[in-house]
């Protein structure tokens, strides 16, 4: 039967950049996609005004993206980007678990709360949000004024947790069929694309790299220098599974007592 699979993301971007392959199977599988996104993306570029930013990543790009995955047009909190660490204590954990109680998924996507080394500060609250809600959520008592709007607890079964390097990682993908829709979906984030370009570039300039020497024609050509990059990064994941391209990730399911019990009665 086709599931329910939410997905709790700091940035536009960061479905398809991290599980953009894994996402589109799902969804050609039948399953229903909703997107969560946490924060507006106001400040992830080196040319735009933040104003004219958000609107164009949130409004625009995401949603175009979010066709490309399958994906229903995804829900926007607004968060100003870069500030969720500055939120009520409480309050993303809280709409999360509304999110959770509301569509009652059967899976659930999120950035890993126990990645090491994550830079991010958006990242991190998203992911320490997620693991706290989709934890407690099956809990009548935390936040209780849900019961009153006929939100009812609900327990995930499946939790995919995705990082950088995918550290811990003790599941992984074939998106080998779907990796050219992985690409289309993030190349509808040509804002961000163009960001996360210059950015690496102009690290490699100071490094003393030459990024033409090492890129080619593709140095000068932000969706193509990504495309290098995500090459190399699902091609080096898929190689430890014997698949040509793969995404990886810390699945988690029940409690380990449980998994304990499962792994017995097998």
């Amino acid at each position: 039967m086709p599931q329910t699979v939410l997905v709790f993301a700091a940035h536009p971007d960061d479905a398809e950049f991290f599980a953009g392959g894994t996402l589109v199977r799902l969804a050609r599988q039948g399953a229903r996609l909703i997107l969560v996104i946490a924060t507006d993306g106001r400040k992830g570029s080196f040319e735009y005004r933040g104003e004219e930013l958000a609107r164009l990543r949130s409004e625009e790009e995401a949603r175009r993206a979010a066709l490309v995955l399958g994906a229903e047009p995804p829900i926007l909190l607004g968060h100003p980007d870069l500030e969720l660490d500055t939120l009520p204590p409480g309050r993303l954990r809280e709409q999360f678990m509304r999110l959770i109680r509301q569509h009652t998924p059967d899976m659930l996507f999120a950035h890993d709360p126990f990645a090491p080394a994550e830079l991010h500060p958006d990242h991190r609250a998203v992911a320490w949000a997620a693991s706290d809600a989709v934890n407690f959520a099956p809990l009548p008592l935390m936040h209780p004024e849900h019961l009153t709007e006929g939100l009812r607890p609900h327990f995930v079964v499946e939790k995919y947790w995705f990082s950088d390097g995918a550290v811990g990682a003790n599941k992984i993908v074939n998106i080998g069929d779907t990796f050219d829709a992985k690409l289309a979906a993030l190349a509808e984030h040509k804002s961000q694309i163009t960001f996360l370009v210059e950015d690496v570039l102009r690290q490699a300039k100071l490094a003393g790299l030459d990024p033409q020497s090492m890129l080619g024609a593709a140095a000068g050509d932000p969706m193509a220098a990504m495309t290098w990059a995500m090459q190399a990064q699902a091609s080096e994941v898929g190689r430890r599974a014997g698949m040509q391209y793969g995404e990886a990730f810390r699945y988690t399911r029940f409690h380990p007592f449980v998994e304990n019990l499962l792994a017995g009665l097998t």
